[in-house]
């Protein structure tokens, strides 16, 4: 009986665990659903600061203009932003990133490069405080859904680091979205700004939905409300078109910051509910067998106990 008892406890810890993972597993998705609401809520702003960039790119020559944000300069010192998760249960999507930004790390120093880091997310500061790594500066705590208001505070960190020259060229490591059960981390040049990347273009918009009770992933092609086309040539500025290009491109840059956070966050999430579901399966496979072993004990015991009353009446009858 003691081995019945020990079969029931493990049967009820499972089941409690099953009812907590099932728990993170929806408020994961929920958390999805937040993200893409906020990711087509930023689009329209989006597209139209890219139409009047392109629109001031076809007025003047940018590699002209000579602004600090999209010279090119000698890259002695890389700036790398890497951007994780504040806690685990999500797979592997934060030793992913990491790896990523150690193996990024490794070619810069191989090429002679120095390197400093600026670290969004516990879980990368952790490891590389660890590794006595040169981190510049820290963010986490973050909402789970990326704001605009830390995106700029971020971006403005990166605007000091490249402007005092600290850095030659600031690069993004994060996790772009894919699938639910699939993520890659990449490697983006955030600064110098390419003039050439201004140009609005369509996108994909990533939409959870459910079917058959199963959560799944859409992919819809939306294009740009913003149509690429040139400013009208009589068009008068009453600024200077290279002072208003110099006051857009910081938004330029925190609007692409911004949009990296919130795939990232996506991925995160993805990759939660990704973990959470298998956890939950994993624990209802245990369960399952737990039912069979302690079905079997618990045959077994009745059986002993009736083999023990006809012995015991055959005795007395003997």
């Amino acid at each position: 009986m003691a081995n019945l008892k020990a079969i029931r406890d493990r049967i009820k810890s499972v089941k409690n665990t099953k009812k907590i993972t099932e728990a993170m597993r929806l408020v994961a998705a929920a958390r999805v659903r937040r993200a893409q609401e906020q990711v087509t809520s930023t689009r329209p702003f989006a597209d139209r600061l890219a139409q009047v960039l392109y629109g001031l790119q076809s007025r003047l020559r940018f590699e002209e203009a000579n602004l600090p944000l999209l010279k090119q300069r000698e890259v002695k010192s890389v700036g790398l932003l890497v951007v994780s998760g504040d806690r685990g249960l999500c797979g592997g999507y934060n030793t992913n990133v990491i790896k990523r930004a150690e193996q990024r790390a490794q070619e810069l120093k191989s090429q002679g490069i120095d390197y400093k880091f600026v670290i969004v997310g516990r879980k990368a500061l952790q490891y590389f405080q660890r590794r006595n790594q040169p981190i510049d500066a820290n963010y986490s705590g973050l909402e789970q859904i990326p704001t605009a208001k830390e995106a700029n505070e971020i971006a403005d960190e990166l605007l000091s680091l490249f402007l005092s020259e600290s850095v030659d060229r600031i690069e993004l490591i994060y996790t772009r979205f894919v699938s639910l059960v699939s993520s890659r981390p990449v490697v983006q040049t955030l600064l110098p700004l390419d003039p050439q990347g201004f140009e609005a273009h369509d996108d994909e918009i990533f939409r959870l939905t459910t079917r058959g009770g199963e959560f799944q992933v859409e992919r819809e092609k939306v294009a740009s409300t913003a149509a690429a086309r040139p400013l009208p040539r009589d068009m008068i500025f009453e600024q200077d078109p290279v002072q208003i290009l110099d006051s857009l491109l910081p938004l330029y840059l925190s609007n692409q910051l911004l949009r990296a956070l919130q795939e990232a966050a996506a991925s995160e999430l993805a990759a939660r509910m990704t973990a959470m579901s298998n956890a939950s399966d994993n624990a209802a496979q245990l369960i399952g067998t737990l039912t069979l072993s302690y079905n079997k004990a618990r045959q077994a015991a009745i059986t002993q106990e009736i083999l023990e009353v006809v012995g015991g009446a055959e005795a007395l009858s003997g």
